[in-house]
């Protein structure tokens, strides 16, 4: 059997997961390729777990303080480029696309007739049952356009219906840091300014903030200690912090959770599954929002206590067992079993 795996490159999160994926894939008797698409052949990191992966430009959104800038994501979109790569992607070796929110191999395959799946967060706001901020049917039908799939599999913290499952989150990085730093804190906004990140945290010198931002460099200025983007170092950080500031991506939030680490989500404006994320987390008390950089938001997020961990699963086995089986209409089995041991 042999698959494409295609990841949307946009941000970190869907990466995130494909990297748990590629780890049980080498168990099992598949070959996969892997094909990103969403940023720069450059900008990408910590990529080893791919092998000889293949990057196109795709399709992303352009940020600007802090939120969406909709004029210059429409201004830099490489439409000729995107329709070329669409039309020579060649799916004739493969038995099917698994799909995490890529455009060029979705639409590559639903032109060459090839079966999708689609696995990802965004899939999961196809449900009506999903709490989305924003309009619910302009909302599934860019889902649906965007990346088109055959069969859906969402991913989301509640298992709103039975094609919906769990986030994966490994745990063999946390296990060997098992110490966590009362006043030690993560923080990640990628799409703030980083000049403006770091006067936020100037006001609080009882705190150590490790900052992780694209434009950082390796350096520490009291009690701001920024870094470069490398998965390594985030996850040691990460597993040793007491608490996380963030926008509101899944996939760190799924993180943060399943390690027990307290959250304060700034979402990206404009974007609504990141409004979407935030919404839920504050609706069932397991993070704090604030939707601009704000001091007074901040101090009181740091004396709240930490929380306990969300029990994510960490195998994916059981999904990849079920897409070799090829009965991919069957997703109440999958769903039941994967949430059967997850307590929020």
């Amino acid at each position: 059997m042999k698959i494409l795996y295609g990841v949307q490159g946009t941000g970190n999160g869907h990466t995130t997961r494909a990297r748990v994926m590629a780890k049980a894939f080498e168990q099992h008797d598949v070959e996969v390729d892997y094909l990103f698409s969403g940023r720069e052949a450059s900008d990408y990191f910590d990529m080893e777990a791919f092998g000889n992966y293949q990057t196109r430009t795709g399709l992303t959104f352009v940020t600007q303080a802090g939120k969406v800038n909709g004029w210059q994501t429409v201004k830099q979109a490489k439409v000729k480029q995107f329709f070329k790569d669409i039309k020579e992607l060649d799916l004739s070796e493969y038995d099917f696309v698994f799909n995490d929110f890529e455009p060029i191999s979705a639409w590559a395959a639903k032109k060459q007739k090839v079966p999708v799946i689609g696995m990802s967060h965004q899939a999961a706001f196809l449900s009506p049952k999903v709490p989305v901020i924003g309009s619910n049917i302009l909302t599934r039908t860019m889902i649906r356009k965007f990346a088109p799939a055959d069969f859906y599999l969402g991913v989301h913290w509640q298992p709103f219906a039975s094609n919906i499952i769990p986030p994966f989150i490994s745990q063999d990085h946390h296990a060997s840091t098992p110490i966590t730093i009362k006043n030690k804190v993560l923080v990640y906004l990628p799409f703030e300014s980083l000049g403006k990140v770091v006067e936020l945290l100037k006001g609080f010198p009882h705190f150590e903030f490790y900052c992780y931002h694209p434009d950082a460099q390796e350096e520490s200025v009291t009690h701001i200690h920024l870094r470069k983007p490398s998965r390594s170092g985030f996850l040691t950080d990460l597993c040793s912090s007491s608490g996380v500031i963030a926008n509101a991506g899944f996939e760190l939030s799924s993180e943060a959770l399943c390690f027990g680490k307290k959250l304060l989500l700034k979402p990206l404006e404009g974007q609504f599954e990141q409004s979407s994320n935030a919404y839920m987390l504050s609706n069932i008390g397991l993070a704090k929002v604030m939707q601009f950089l704000d001091p007074d938001a901040l101090e009181d997020w740091l004396l709240i206590p930490n929380r306990e961990q969300v029990n994510f699963p960490s195998d994916p086995h059981p999904l990849i067992e079920w897409l070799k089986q090829k009965q991919w209409h069957d997703m109440g089995h999958l769903s039941a079993q994967l949430w059967q041991d997850v307590k929020l």
